[in-house]
């Protein structure tokens, strides 16, 4: 198998932690989003989409979006248990998952993606050209706002998102928290600093090796 990704990607990175949580290592093929790589016609023959990240299976098979690539490679190597065990706990991951993937990550996104010049002209992620509405940026803030305090309020008192464990929606919480993070200075965003139930998971997660590593 092989992974087609770029590494200073949220979603590639995504990816990244839960490999790096199972154990696994496979051969990784750079898209360069800098370089606009994922636009190219060899790409496209790819992901049509012209997303990363993307897994390519033995068989030849392409499969993207995170949620799918993870699912299949929980069906191969089922232990370390992310998703959940059972029909209840896979249910409340796969919804805190949801959550942050629809309440969290879209907002920075839109913020993020409507003021970076690499972005101009291209405001959405795919193939089409959609120019960027410097007016999204302050309601990408407000939305990221929201979504952060709504964490934190989910966090207290527990120390995981969705179940007493690690999960794959601690995953997509954690890059969507570092993403913020690394927007915070330039987008007027505090993140962990008033948020304490937010910034003692986010401590914690940080001593798992598959994010000491790097991943």
């Amino acid at each position: 198998m092989k992974l087609y990704d770029y590494a200073y990607a949220p979603n590639p990175r995504r990816v990244h932690i839960f490999l790096a949580e199972k154990g696994l290592d496979m051969e990784r093929v750079e898209i360069d989003l800098t370089k606009k790589q994922q636009l190219t016609p060899e790409y496209q023959e790819v992901n049509p989409l012209c997303q990363v990240p993307v897994l390519e299976t033995d068989d030849g098979t392409r499969i993207s979006e995170c949620l799918a690539i993870c699912h299949y490679l929980e069906d191969l190597h089922p232990e370390p248990n992310l998703f959940g065990a059972g029909r209840d706990e896979r249910a409340q991951v796969l919804m805190w998952n949801h959550i942050v993937e629809q309440e969290g990550m879209p907002g920075l996104a839109e913020a993020l993606r409507n003021r970076i010049n690499n972005f101009r002209d291209h405001a959405l992620p795919g193939p089409v050209a959609y120019a960027q509405l410097p007016e999204l940026v302050e309601r990408g803030r407000k939305r990221a706002r929201h979504f952060l305090d709504f964490m934190d309020r989910r966090l207290t008192g527990r120390e995981y998102l969705a179940l007493d464990r690690f999960t794959i929606a601690d995953i997509t919480l954690r890059v969507a928290v570092d993403m913020a993070a690394r927007m915070a200075g330039r987008f007027d965003l505090t993140v962990l600093e008033d948020r304490a139930a937010l910034a003692a998971w986010h401590a914690r997660v940080s001593e798992r090796p598959s994010l000491r590593n790097g991943a």
